[in-house]
């Protein structure tokens, strides 16, 4: 799959729901990540920071309401939509998973195609260019669907890798990314990229920004990485 397409974590003990779940997310388009228990979601969480997790409650290990705790308690990962899906149907269970910090509840048996749709729905909202969606930061202005991006009333032109940096950078501006988060998120995992090469790629994007002129927008944080902002 080629990068920048969304990140989905599957956080499912039962192999025939991962199965359907992984296969009806691949359909549509998403990059699909796998954990089997709460810890191994826990690990991935850091490692990947996935764009939405759909986390099942009832899991070995750590349960779902834990990963949902500890995930939602942290900064770097607090603004990731979770799914969470449950047997349970009470109304006090409902509230506590909501209360944990889950964005959404669905009960099983669900319906795959409305879980399609609430999958959609978050990430919308965390990935707006994934979506077709205009983005503006200050006076720079990032058409995903057209492709094109503005500084002011000039247009800036831009390599695809740097196009999908901008993208990165702003969906979440103010957020710092690690090298390695970049690596992942626009140039993916099934190539191997010296991180080195983000350096020349930021440097790029930073060059085609600041070409007419103003503030530099891009912040460079000394062992830690990248902000827009």
């Amino acid at each position: 799959m080629s990068a920048g397409k969304p990140q989905v974590l599957v956080v499912e003990d039962e192999p025939a729901q991962r199965e359907v779940l992984a296969y009806n997310l691949e359909a549509e388009g998403f990059i699909v990540r796998i954990a089997e228990d709460g810890e191994e979601a826990l690990m991935l969480i850091d490692e990947v920071a996935p764009d939405v997790i759909v986390l099942d409650w009832m899991l070995p290990n750590v349960s779902g309401i834990e990963v949902c705790r500890q995930t939602k308690t942290k900064a770097a990962t607090r603004n990731i939509p979770i799914i969470m899906l449950s047997a349970r149907s009470e109304e006090v269970d409902r509230v506590r998973g909501l209360e944990t910090g889950a964005d959404d509840y669905v009960i099983k048996p669900y319906s795959v195609v409305e879980l399609m749709a609430r999958v959609r729905t978050h990430l919308r909202r965390v990935r707006p260019t994934t979506m077709g969606q205009v983005l503006v930061y200050g006076d720079i202005t990032l058409d995903s669907e057209t492709h094109r991006v503005t500084r002011g009333e000039h247009p800036i032109k831009l390599g695809p890798t740097e196009f999908k940096l901008l993208a990165s950078f702003m969906e979440k501006p103010g957020r710092v990314w690690s090298r390695d988060l970049l690596l992942d998120r626009v140039w993916g995992r099934e190539i191997y990229v010296d991180t080195r090469t983000v350096d020349v790629h930021v440097g790029r994007l930073r060059k085609a920004l600041n070409q007419f002129g103003g503030d530099d927008p891009l912040r460079t944080i000394r062992g830690a990485g990248y902000a827009l902002g």
